[in-house]
């Protein structure tokens, strides 16, 4: 059913799809990547990066300079199809709705290329369904997919640390039909160290969602205590702490709140699914979508805040989790846009990007002598050097993500 692989095409050239590409470039596969932004295509095409990611630099420098990797805005033939596109949501209020059709279109964008023995691999987070919605999609637009290989592998990387995860991870694939579930374990197998796993596609699907659902329940635990030990005194980072001694007890670290596009937006698309049902995991959304609230508050009627006519707020970190530039459904951003809408005078430290469009960025030395309340919002290691830690310390900063403690 399959052929010699040695051609892939990536649609998508996001945190995960850059990634990727460039992985398979360095395996020696001619890759080929997708992407409508011109920018990042124009960008990656000189063998650079938009992203901040370690290592990944040099992985597309060498990629692009070796022939190995292009990036394009349109499609390119290939022997494996990666649709690794943003699942967001549909706007509106409520229980938020997920939306495929960037999954879609990246399907009816690969229809005309694919031939007899290809194999299209979906890795976007998804839905129960997308796979075989994928599968339907192709299929109106005239491709026989009884000969290709259809199959589901979601990702499962940290941030920070994506280019050895993506090798050293154990990776669950799960096909259409065993067929197309073999054939998607093979090409992984080739630049994967981990276990390779397999299942059918939904239960793949499900599997990435309850992961991430897992982790959000822990975090709405950990974040809920925090603010149950601040009405009564308690330092939540030295309970933790002691709490964690039990054998059989870890307790996560609470923070702003939780972000990025996984933990924050997964745990919704089996709430949309089966609402009935999902009510704990519904109930640890809530608590953590609200936890940037409770932190504006603790802002506003800090002492430095209240006292003061005007003062000037510096709120430190914007990334939704330390040492990166990913900023997709932060916390840290929830809170200075609600702060700013309050009318308060804020400006921010953000050491991973050099510009944002709606915040006032400033320099950590600025932060530190100019402003009347300083906000520690992520605990980027910037601000956990010994010096700048004790002079935080000084200042008498408002942690919310445990600097101090970490």
């Amino acid at each position: 059913m399959t052929k010699k692989i040695q051609v892939v095409s990536v649609i998508g050239l996001g945190y995960i799809g850059l990634p990727t590409a460039a992985l398979l470039a360095s395996r020696g596969y001619r890759v080929f990547g997708m992407d409508v932004n011109h920018h990042v295509v124009e960008t990656i095409n000189r063998g650079e990066v938009h992203i901040v990611e370690p290592e990944l630099d040099r992985y597309v420098g060498s990629a692009v300079a070796e022939g190995q990797l292009t990036a394009s805005t349109t499609v390119a033939p290939a022997d494996v199809y990666m649709l690794c596109v943003p699942t967001p949501f549909h706007p509106g209020n409520g229980i938020p709705k997920p939306n495929v059709e960037y999954v879609v279109e990246a399907a009816k964008s690969i229809a005309p290329y694919i031939q007899d023995g290809d194999i299209v691999i979906l890795e976007s987070t998804s839905p129960v369904g997308t796979t075989a919605l994928v599968s339907s999609v192709l299929a109106k637009a005239g491709v026989d997919t009884t000969k290709v290989s259809i199959a589901y592998c979601p990702e499962r990387v940290l941030p920070g640390n994506i280019m050895v995860e993506l090798v050293e991870n154990d990776r669950v694939i799960g096909g259409i039909n065993p067929l197309s579930t073999k054939a998607a374990a093979n090409f992984y197998s080739t630049f994967v160290k981990g276990e390779i796993l397999e299942t059918d596609a939904a239960t793949a699907e499900m599997c990435k969602l309850t992961e991430n659902s897992f982790r959000d329940v822990n975090l709405a635990f950990a974040n809920e205590l925090s603010i149950i030990c601040d009405r009564n005194g308690v330092d939540v980072w030295s309970l933790i702490e002691l709490a964690n001694h039990h054998p059989r007890v870890n307790i996560l670290n609470p923070g702003t709140g939780v972000g990025g596009h996984c933990i924050a937006v997964d745990p919704w698309f089996i709430v949309s699914a089966d609402e009935e049902n999902a009510k704990v995991i519904k109930q640890a959304r809530e608590v953590n979508d609200s936890k940037p609230v409770w932190v504006v508050e603790k802002i506003i009627s800090s002492k430095k805040v209240h006292m003061l006519k005007k003062p000037k707020i510096v709120c430190l970190g914007l990334a939704f989790k330390p040492d990166i530039d990913d900023l997709r459904e932060s916390p840290a951003v929830k809170v200075v846009e609600s702060l700013m809408l309050k009318g308060f005078d804020v400006a921010c430290v953000e050491p991973n990007i050099m510009e944002h469009t709606k915040f006032t960025l400033v320099d950590l030395e600025c932060a530190l002598n100019d402003y009347d309340e300083v906000v520690i919002l992520v605990s980027h290691k910037e601000f956990k050097t010994p010096g700048i830690s004790e002079k935080l310390r000084e200042l008498g900063a408002l942690d919310f993500c445990g600097a101090f403690n970490r």
